[in-house]
């Protein structure tokens, strides 16, 4: 049985050797998982008791359990063996020297986890409040979204797609450019998909000097539709609705009378239920006075 000295000068040894360099050939008998590739870089070697792990540059980790008859040797090229070669279970070979684990009870690789290789993160868009990002970046990966059938208004807070819209931004960008957030993905037009991240990136940078949020392109400034649920649409008169939309069931804010560009009917007919089924809420949003009959 190696003691825990023993292992902890064999990480050592295998952290001198290997560390930095570009590994040459690698070799296993009984490994499980995939092969680290020859010129990837170890970038460290650790020990945790028994266990000695080698990490190479591309996240691959070769995990290997010493147990009770496992060992780890470091030869020069060329120098013999100390060993038979059929207690061989792995052999990692850089400039200069060969590190081989005898007799091992487990050996297995496998990677580290990454956001960045997840399925369901992926790679980060582009930040549209950072002064040097390219908007034909977001432009392109929105009109490259891999589900055709995904619903804009739910597209535009993935943030693999494009970062910096919020909840109160998606609604109020929507707005601006007369999208239906019921709008297919694969509906839109290149000019739609410029219109929306040029009117995107102009609002963003503008409010990062503001106190409070504002719908720049409203005309008379403040928010258009954002929390106005109920109100009257400042630009054709229409009754601002909201219900949630997406997977985590964001409350969207719209105008069913001016945002029918790229309307999808079937995806916005509701229920005819009210916003708030409360009596008191009833009674005040019929008091408004654009909900009044007038006779």
């Amino acid at each position: 049985m190696p003691d825990g000295d023993g292992v902890h000068r064999a990480t050592s040894a295998l952290r001198t050797a290997l560390a930095g360099k570009p590994m040459a050939r690698f070799d296993a008998s009984c490994l499980v998982g995939p092969a680290p590739r020859a010129g990837r870089v170890v970038e460290r070697v650790e020990n945790h008791g028994k266990h000695i792990e080698i990490v190479w540059d591309d996240n691959m980790v070769l995990h290997t359990n010493l147990r009770m008859n496992g060992s780890w040797h470091v030869y020069r090229q060329a120098e013999p063996w100390r060993k038979p070669y059929q207690q061989m279970c792995v052999a990692i070979e850089v400039a200069g020297w060969v590190a081989v684990c005898f007799n091992a009870a487990v050996t297995e690789t496998y990677r580290i986890p990454d956001k960045r290789r997840h399925p369901g993160m992926g790679r980060l868009g582009p930040d549209l409040c950072e002064s040097n990002t390219d908007p034909s970046v977001a432009v392109n990966l929105l009109l490259s979204h891999k589900d055709g059938a995904d619903q804009l208004g739910e597209v535009l807070l993935d943030q693999r797609v494009v970062r910096g819209l919020g909840n109160l931004y998606r609604s109020e960008v929507l707005w601006a450019t007369e999208l239906s957030p019921f709008a297919r993905i694969d509906s839109l037009t290149e000019r739609d998909a410029i219109r929306l991240i040029n009117a995107a990136t102009t609002m963003l940078r503008a409010n990062m000097q503001r106190a409070e949020c504002a719908a720049i392109v409203a005309g008379k400034g403040g928010l258009a539709v954002y929390g106005r649920n109920g109100q009257r649409c400042q630009r054709c008169g229409e009754t601002i609705d909201c219900r949630p939309l997406g997977q985590h069931s964001r409350m969207l804010y719209w105008c069913r009378g001016c945002q029918q560009h790229h309307d999808q009917h079937q995806e916005i007919q509701t229920e005819d239920m009210p916003i708030d089924p409360h009596p008191a809420a009833q009674a005040y949003l019929a008091g408004l006075p654009w909900n009044r009959n007038v006779g």
